[in-house]
C-alpha cells in the first residue's frame, strides 16, 4: 500500500524509452544551470531541479501533468506569501496553516491521481518556506515568490523543448494506481502531516541557514507514506546524497583552478546526471538513490556554486545534515506508525 512512485518494479536493462527520458532530464537539468548563471538569477536550485523533478517523477507529459504542475507553482508562490506576508510573525497561526497545507498535499499523493501535484508542492513549499526563514537581509519574500514563478516558466518550456527534442519512440503502458483502504489513507496522511511538521518546525526554530539538502531530504523519505517504504526510501536518499555529493567533490577537484568556467562545469554536470538518470531508471523510475543523487547534485550547483564559492564545505555539510536528518525523520515515522497502528481507523493494512 505505498505511493504510485513505489509500484513500479526494478529494471534489468533500459529500453529506447528510458533513454530518450535519461537524455531529457540531463539536458533539462544542466539547462536550467546554464540559464540561471548566465542571467545572474537567484535561487538557482528552482531552475535546476524543477526541470528535474517534472521529468524524472513523470515519463509522459500530458494535459493532466501540466495542470498538476501549473497548479503546484501557483499553490506555492501563494502559499508563501500568505505564510510569510501575513502570519511571519505569528508562529501559532503559521503552524496550523502550515498544517492544514500538508494535510491537504498528502491526501492527493496518498490517492494518486494527483499524486505529482502533491509531491512537487512539497518540495516546493518546504524548500521555500526553508528560505523564508532566513533573515531579511538575506532573503525578501517578493524575491523567493517571483524566482519560483519565473522557474516555473522556464521549467515548462524546458520540458516542452526537451520532449521536442527527445520523445519517446514507442507509446507508454499507464501505471496501476493501487486500492486503498480508507484507514490506510488515514494512516498514511496523518504519519506523513505530523512528521513533515516537525519537520518544518525544527527548520524554522533552529539557525540552519544551509541545511537545504536536509530539508529536503526530511520530506522525500515521506513520499512512500508509511514505515514500510520510508526506511528503504532513508536508506537510498542517504546513498543518493553521499554519491552527488562525492561526484561534486570530484568534479570541483578535477576542475580545479577552472570551476569558474561554466562550460567545463556544465559538461560535468551534464554527464553526472546523465549516469544517475541511468540508475534512476534501473530503479524503475522511483525517487530513490538515483533521483536522491541528482537532486543533491542539483542543489549543489545551482545554489551554492559560484566563482567565488566552491563546493567543498557544502558537499560535506551537506552529507552529514542529511544523514542525521533522514534518521531523526525515520524515527519519528516509526514512532507515528506504531501510534496509528493503535487504532483500528487508522490502522495499516499489509
Amino acid at each position: 500500500m505505498s505511493s504510485p512512485l513505489s509500484i513500479t518494479p526494478q529494471k534489468l536493462q533500459l529500453s529506447s524509452n528510458d533513454l530518450r527520458q535519461c537524455l531529457r532530464i540531463a539536458f533539462a537539468g544542466t539547462l536550467g544551470f546554464v540559464l540561471c548563471k548566465l542571467m545572474g538569477w537567484s535561487y538557482g536550485t528552482f531552475f535546476v531541479v524543477n526541470p528535474m523533478l517534472l521529468l524524472g517523477l513523470v515519463p509522459v507529459l500530458n494535459a493532466h501533468i501540466l495542470r498538476q504542475f501549473i497548479a503546484s507553482t501557483l499553490f506555492v508562490s501563494i502559499s508563501i506569501l500568505i505564510l510569510q506576508g501575513l502570519f511571519g510573525d505569528k508562529p501559532l497561526a503559521m503552524t496550523l496553516l502550515v498544517i492544514l497545507q500538508f494535510g491537504f498535499l498528502f491526501r492527493c499523493m496518498t490517492r494518486g491521481v494527483n499524486f505529482l501535484f502533491g509531491a512537487m508542492t512539497m518540495v516546493g513549499l518546504s524548500m521555500q518556506l526553508h528560505f523564508a526563514s532566513y533573515p531579511a537581509p538575506v532573503t525578501q519574500v517578493s524575491d523567493i515568490v517571483m524566482s519560483n514563478l519565473v522557474a516555473g516558466a522556464v521549467t515548462l518550456f524546458i520540458t516542452f523543448l526537451m520532449y521536442t527534442l527527445f520523445p519517446d519512440t514507442t507509446p507508454r503502458q499507464g501505471r496501476q494506481l493501487p486500492v486503498k483502504p480508507l484507514s490506510n489513507q488515514r494512516h498514511e496522511v496523518i504519519l506523513a502531516t505530523t512528521v513533515a511538521t516537525l519537520s518544518f518546525l525544527v527548520f524554522q526554530s533552529f539557525d540552519l541557514v544551509d541545511s537545504l539538502s536536509a530539508q529536503v531530504a526530511s520530506v522525500l523519505v515521506l513520499f512512500p507514506l508509511n514505515w514500510h517504504g520510508a526506511g528503504k526510501a532513508g536508506w537510498n536518499r542517504a546513498i543518493g546524497t553521499l554519491v552527488g555529493c562525492n561526484v561534486g567533490l570530484l568534479i570541483q577537484l578535477l576542475l580545479y583552478n577552472h570551476a569558474g568556467v561554466l562550460l567545463f562545469v556544465a559538461l560535468a554536470m551534464w554527464l553526472s546526471i546523465m549516469l544517475f538518470a541511468r540508475h534512476h531508471m534501473f530503479e524503475g523510475g522511483q525517487a530513490g538513490a538515483g533521483f536522491g543523487a541528482m537532486t543533491t547534485m542539483g542543489i549543489l550547483f545551482g545554489q551554492y556554486l559560484t566563482p567565488e564559492k566552491d563546493l567543498v564545505y557544502s558537499a560535506l555539510y551537506r552529507f552529514s545534515s542529511v544523514a542525521i536528518s533522514v534518521i531523526c525523520t525515520l524515527i519519528a515515522v516509526y514512532l507515528m506508525h506504531q501510534l496509528l497502528n493503535r487504532f483500528s481507523a487508522t490502522r495499516l493494512q499489509t
